[in-house]
């Protein structure tokens, strides 16, 4: 396919994990979790094309083609049967990875994929300016988000607590929302593209779990049962108090959730 190699990070030894990041910082995004993850399993995290240090693909840029460059390095990598962890735009292509028959046990947190029609309007309406307002702010972004208040104004949409969040844990997602080169045409594709497809009960090469924020605001919680309805072998599990990023909000109840649907 068109594009380079994935960029990725190799830590710890045992079993493989997969993991794949939504839209931000690449690899990075997995930071609040991974080393502890690396203390049980051998983790790979990627940067997805345009994303991280991985060059943009040279065609079309689609959840099918991203997906496709994943597929590809687990081939290449020879990690096939390899569990996968994915989050947001990440948690829509491992699932869509266990739709193909690729990988083995899948953890999905807060995919993207879901919508209803008004729901996705709703996110790249509110999505859109956020991405602006970063882009603008960026020189001042380390200040902003060492502060409480700068935390809450920013992430509010993001996160359940941002105000208790370290501004080193999120800075490097929120950069990677201004700076990433592929930021709008993979929004473009979670907004305009198709919706995710459906795996019939009994299709999935292993376990699929889906993790899911209460107070998710990009992927609305209602969006779960359109998901476990297209993934009837899924089993749905709610983090309480939490939004769209659980190694944000529940860093400790996501990594004990990966490691219990994937060994």
């Amino acid at each position: 396919m068109p594009g380079a190699a994935l960029n990725h990070v190799r830590r710890g030894s045992g079993r493989p994990l997969l993991l794949v990041h939504g839209l931000g910082a690449g690899w990075r995004s997995w930071s609040p979790i991974l080393d502890e993850l690396a203390e049980h399993r051998e983790v790979i995290a990627v940067d997805l094309p345009g994303f991280g240090e991985t060059p943009p693909l040279t065609g079309e840029v689609s959840i099918a083609t991203l997906t496709d460059s994943v597929a590809n390095f687990i081939r290449e990598q020879g990690l096939d049967g390899a569990s996968t962890v994915g989050q947001s735009m990440g948690g829509r292509m491992v699932l869509e990875l266990a739709r193909r028959g690729v990988g083995g046990d899948t953890v999905a947190l807060d995919p993207g994929g879901f919508w209803s029609d008004r729901e996705v309007a709703v996110f790249g309406a509110t999505l859109r300016p956020s991405i602006a307002l970063v882009r603008a702010l960026r020189g001042a972004l380390p200040t902003l988000l060492g502060s409480s208040v700068g935390r809450t104004l920013l992430l509010a949409q993001l996160s359940a607590r941002p105000w208790a969040l370290s501004g080193e844990v999120v800075l490097p997602d929120v950069r990677g929302l201004a700076d990433s080169p592929s930021t709008g045409a993979a929004l473009d594709a979670l907004t305009k593209g198709p919706k995710q497809q459906g795996a019939p009960a009994g299709t999935v090469p292993g376990r699929v779990t889906i993790g899911w924020g209460r107070r998710d605001l990009v992927t609305v919680p209602r969006q779960a049962a359109r998901a476990t309805e297209l993934f009837p072998d899924a089993m749905l599990h709610w983090f309480e108090r939490c939004g769209h990023f659980p190694q944000w909000d529940s860093p400790h109840e996501a990594i004990r959730l990966i490691l219990d649907s994937t060994g």
